[in-house]
Protein backbone atom coordinates (compact mmCIF):
# COMPACT_ATOMS: atom_id res chain seq x y z
CA UNK A 1 0.00 0.00 0.00
CA UNK A 2 1.14 3.58 -0.67
CA UNK A 3 3.35 4.92 2.15
CA UNK A 4 1.34 8.14 2.22
CA UNK A 5 -1.64 6.16 3.57
CA UNK A 6 0.29 5.21 6.71
CA UNK A 7 1.79 8.70 7.07
CA UNK A 8 -1.69 10.22 6.97
CA UNK A 9 -3.12 7.66 9.40
CA UNK A 10 -0.31 8.19 11.92
CA UNK A 11 -0.64 11.96 11.55
CA UNK A 12 -4.37 11.86 12.25
CA UNK A 13 -3.87 9.70 15.33
CA UNK A 14 -1.15 11.99 16.71
CA UNK A 15 -3.31 15.07 16.15
CA UNK A 16 -6.01 13.44 18.25
CA UNK A 17 -3.45 13.11 21.05
CA UNK A 18 -2.54 16.77 20.66
CA UNK A 19 -6.22 17.70 20.80
CA UNK A 20 -6.50 15.84 24.13
CA UNK A 21 -3.66 17.93 25.59
CA UNK A 22 -5.19 21.27 24.68
CA UNK A 23 -8.72 20.17 25.57
CA UNK A 24 -7.48 19.31 29.05
CA UNK A 25 -5.89 22.76 29.34
CA UNK A 26 -9.19 24.40 28.40
CA UNK A 27 -11.12 22.22 30.87
CA UNK A 28 -8.81 23.41 33.68
CA UNK A 29 -8.69 27.09 32.79
CA UNK A 30 -10.45 27.89 36.10
CA UNK A 31 -8.63 25.31 38.24
CA UNK A 32 -6.49 26.91 40.94
CA UNK A 33 -2.79 26.17 40.53
CA UNK A 34 -3.18 24.28 37.24
CA UNK A 35 -0.17 24.28 34.92
CA UNK A 36 -0.80 24.05 31.19
CA UNK A 37 0.79 21.35 29.04
CA UNK A 38 2.57 22.13 25.76
CA UNK A 39 2.69 19.47 23.02
CA UNK A 40 6.00 18.83 21.22
CA UNK A 41 6.30 16.86 17.95
CA UNK A 42 9.23 15.02 16.35
CA UNK A 43 9.90 13.42 12.95
CA UNK A 44 9.66 9.63 12.49
CA UNK A 45 12.38 7.62 10.64
CA UNK A 46 13.77 10.55 8.70
CA UNK A 47 16.34 10.02 5.89
CA UNK A 48 17.49 11.41 2.55
CA UNK A 49 17.00 9.59 -0.77
CA UNK A 50 18.92 10.06 -4.02
CA UNK A 51 17.10 12.05 -6.68
CA UNK A 52 17.99 13.24 -10.20
CA UNK A 53 21.47 14.62 -10.84
CA UNK A 54 22.74 13.11 -7.59
CA UNK A 55 20.61 15.47 -5.53
CA UNK A 56 19.09 14.25 -2.30
CA UNK A 57 15.52 14.68 -1.19
CA UNK A 58 14.31 14.40 2.40
CA UNK A 59 12.05 11.44 3.04
CA UNK A 60 10.25 10.44 6.22
CA UNK A 61 7.23 8.61 7.55
CA UNK A 62 5.47 11.46 9.29
CA UNK A 63 5.65 12.88 12.79
CA UNK A 64 4.49 11.95 16.27
CA UNK A 65 3.74 13.61 19.57
CA UNK A 66 7.11 13.28 21.28
CA UNK A 67 6.49 14.79 24.71
CA UNK A 68 4.24 17.17 26.60
CA UNK A 69 6.10 19.87 28.50
CA UNK A 70 4.60 21.61 31.50
CA UNK A 71 4.50 25.39 31.61
CA UNK A 72 5.43 26.29 35.19
CA UNK A 73 4.94 30.04 34.79
CA UNK A 74 2.98 31.70 37.59
CA UNK A 75 -0.75 32.24 37.12
CA UNK A 76 -2.67 35.36 38.04
CA UNK A 77 -3.51 35.98 41.74
CA UNK A 78 -7.11 35.69 42.91
CA UNK A 79 -7.99 37.37 46.21
CA UNK A 80 -10.31 35.18 48.31
CA UNK A 81 -9.61 36.46 51.86
CA UNK A 82 -9.96 32.88 53.18
CA UNK A 83 -7.58 32.00 56.01
CA UNK A 84 -6.72 28.65 54.43
CA UNK A 85 -5.92 30.00 50.96
CA UNK A 86 -2.27 30.54 50.06
CA UNK A 87 -0.28 31.63 47.02
CA UNK A 88 3.45 31.30 46.40
CA UNK A 89 5.07 34.46 45.07
CA UNK A 90 8.03 33.05 43.16
CA UNK A 91 9.29 29.54 42.55
CA UNK A 92 8.46 26.43 44.52
CA UNK A 93 5.59 24.17 45.50
CA UNK A 94 3.43 23.27 48.45
CA UNK A 95 3.95 19.67 49.60
CA UNK A 96 1.07 17.38 50.56
CA UNK A 97 1.34 13.90 52.06
CA UNK A 98 -1.01 10.94 51.66
CA UNK A 99 -0.96 9.09 54.98
CA UNK A 100 -2.28 5.88 53.38
CA UNK A 101 0.62 5.55 50.93
CA UNK A 102 3.16 7.98 52.46
CA UNK A 103 3.39 9.60 49.02
CA UNK A 104 4.52 13.22 49.11
CA UNK A 105 3.43 15.20 46.05
CA UNK A 106 3.82 18.81 44.98
CA UNK A 107 1.24 21.39 43.99
CA UNK A 108 0.78 25.09 43.34
CA UNK A 109 -2.87 24.89 44.32
CA UNK A 110 -3.06 26.61 47.69
CA UNK A 111 -6.84 26.39 48.17
CA UNK A 112 -6.63 24.36 51.38
CA UNK A 113 -9.20 23.42 54.01
CA UNK A 114 -9.20 22.26 57.63
CA UNK A 115 -9.70 18.50 58.05
CA UNK A 116 -10.01 16.46 61.22
CA UNK A 117 -7.92 13.44 62.10
CA UNK A 118 -8.14 11.03 65.02
CA UNK A 119 -4.97 10.36 67.01
CA UNK A 120 -4.05 8.83 70.37
CA UNK A 121 -4.08 11.36 73.18
CA UNK A 122 -1.47 9.47 75.18
CA UNK A 123 -3.95 8.53 77.90
CA UNK A 124 -5.77 5.26 78.59
CA UNK A 125 -9.34 4.66 79.71
CA UNK A 126 -10.33 2.40 82.62
CA UNK A 127 -9.96 -0.67 80.39
CA UNK A 128 -6.50 0.30 79.21
CA UNK A 129 -7.64 1.31 75.73
CA UNK A 130 -5.93 4.41 74.29
CA UNK A 131 -8.18 7.46 74.33
CA UNK A 132 -8.48 9.06 70.90
CA UNK A 133 -8.72 12.78 70.35
CA UNK A 134 -9.77 14.86 67.35
CA UNK A 135 -7.06 17.05 65.88
CA UNK A 136 -7.46 19.49 62.99
CA UNK A 137 -4.88 19.78 60.23
CA UNK A 138 -4.49 21.81 57.05
CA UNK A 139 -5.31 19.62 54.02
CA UNK A 140 -6.07 19.74 50.31
CA UNK A 141 -9.60 18.33 50.92
CA UNK A 142 -8.68 15.14 49.02
CA UNK A 143 -7.26 13.12 51.89
CA UNK A 144 -3.78 14.64 51.81
CA UNK A 145 -2.25 16.94 54.42
CA UNK A 146 -0.12 20.04 53.88
CA UNK A 147 3.46 20.00 55.18
CA UNK A 148 5.12 22.79 57.15
CA UNK A 149 8.66 24.11 56.64
CA UNK A 150 10.00 21.48 59.01
CA UNK A 151 8.27 18.66 57.10
CA UNK A 152 5.50 17.97 59.62
CA UNK A 153 1.74 18.23 59.22
CA UNK A 154 0.27 21.64 60.07
CA UNK A 155 -2.03 21.53 63.08
CA UNK A 156 -4.80 24.12 63.16
CA UNK A 157 -6.07 25.49 66.46
CA UNK A 158 -8.98 27.98 66.47
CA UNK A 159 -8.51 28.41 62.70
CA UNK A 160 -4.89 29.53 63.12
CA UNK A 161 -2.00 27.43 61.86
CA UNK A 162 0.64 26.68 64.46
CA UNK A 163 3.41 26.24 61.87
CA UNK A 164 4.13 28.20 58.68
CA UNK A 165 3.20 26.52 55.39
CA UNK A 166 6.28 25.06 53.72
CA UNK A 167 7.45 25.96 50.22
CA UNK A 168 9.79 23.44 48.59
CA UNK A 169 11.79 23.74 45.41
CA UNK A 170 14.11 21.90 43.00
CA UNK A 171 17.05 22.90 40.81
CA UNK A 172 15.00 22.35 37.64
CA UNK A 173 11.48 21.20 36.78
CA UNK A 174 12.28 19.38 33.53
CA UNK A 175 10.58 15.99 33.31
CA UNK A 176 8.61 16.41 36.52
CA UNK A 177 5.77 13.88 36.49
CA UNK A 178 2.26 15.35 36.24
CA UNK A 179 0.17 12.80 38.14
CA UNK A 180 -3.22 14.51 38.17
CA UNK A 181 -4.94 17.90 37.95
CA UNK A 182 -2.52 20.07 39.92
CA UNK A 183 -0.12 17.58 41.53
CA UNK A 184 3.40 16.64 40.49
CA UNK A 185 6.07 14.14 41.51
CA UNK A 186 9.78 14.90 41.27
CA UNK A 187 12.12 12.61 39.30
CA UNK A 188 15.85 11.99 39.73
CA UNK A 189 16.99 14.66 37.28
CA UNK A 190 15.12 17.37 39.21
CA UNK A 191 17.77 17.12 41.91
CA UNK A 192 17.30 17.17 45.66
CA UNK A 193 14.42 18.90 47.39
CA UNK A 194 15.18 22.12 49.24
CA UNK A 195 13.36 24.86 51.12
CA UNK A 196 12.41 27.85 49.00
CA UNK A 197 12.79 31.47 50.03
CA UNK A 198 9.67 32.43 48.08
CA UNK A 199 7.05 34.44 49.93
CA UNK A 200 3.68 32.91 50.81
CA UNK A 201 0.65 35.22 50.73
CA UNK A 202 -2.45 34.27 52.75
CA UNK A 203 -5.97 34.91 51.49
CA UNK A 204 -4.87 34.65 47.84
CA UNK A 205 -4.74 31.69 45.43
CA UNK A 206 -3.00 31.23 42.10
CA UNK A 207 -5.18 30.97 39.01
CA UNK A 208 -4.49 28.53 36.18
CA UNK A 209 -1.81 29.71 33.75
CA UNK A 210 -3.67 28.25 30.75
CA UNK A 211 -4.34 31.01 28.20
CA UNK A 212 -7.83 30.36 26.79
CA UNK A 213 -7.20 32.31 23.57
CA UNK A 214 -3.96 30.42 22.91
CA UNK A 215 -5.53 27.05 23.68
CA UNK A 216 -8.48 27.69 21.35
CA UNK A 217 -6.03 28.66 18.60
CA UNK A 218 -4.15 25.38 19.13
CA UNK A 219 -7.42 23.44 18.97
CA UNK A 220 -8.25 25.04 15.60
CA UNK A 221 -4.73 24.26 14.30
CA UNK A 222 -5.10 20.66 15.45
CA UNK A 223 -8.49 20.26 13.79
CA UNK A 224 -7.11 21.61 10.49
CA UNK A 225 -4.09 19.30 10.65
CA UNK A 226 -6.35 16.36 11.49
CA UNK A 227 -8.55 17.14 8.48
CA UNK A 228 -5.52 17.35 6.17
CA UNK A 229 -4.21 14.00 7.44
CA UNK A 230 -7.57 12.35 6.79
CA UNK A 231 -7.63 13.88 3.32
CA UNK A 232 -4.21 12.29 2.69
CA UNK A 233 -5.60 8.91 3.77
CA UNK A 234 -8.61 9.34 1.50
CA UNK A 235 -6.49 10.38 -1.49
CA UNK A 236 -4.07 7.47 -0.96
CA UNK A 237 -6.99 5.07 -0.82
CA UNK A 238 -8.42 6.48 -4.07
CA UNK A 239 -5.02 6.09 -5.78
CA UNK A 240 -4.80 2.47 -4.69
CA UNK A 241 -8.34 1.84 -5.91
CA UNK A 242 -7.50 3.35 -9.30
CA UNK A 243 -4.33 1.25 -9.63
CA UNK A 244 -6.18 -1.93 -8.71
CA UNK A 245 -8.94 -1.21 -11.25
CA UNK A 246 -6.39 -0.63 -14.01
CA UNK A 247 -4.48 -3.83 -13.26
CA UNK A 248 -7.57 -6.04 -13.15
Amino acid sequence: MNQSFFIGAVGAHQQLKRLTVHSNNIANVNTYGFKAEKSRFTALMYDNIRAVENDELPSGVGSALWVTDTDFSTGSPVITERDQDYMIVGDGFFAVVDLASNEVSLTRNGAFVVSELQRASGELDDEGVPIMETVYYLSDNQGRFVLSRNGGMIEVDDQHEEQPVGVFDYINYSGMEHIDGTRFLAVDKNGGIRLSDSQVVQGVVEQSNADLAEELTKVIETQRAYGMALKMVQTSDEIESTINSLSS
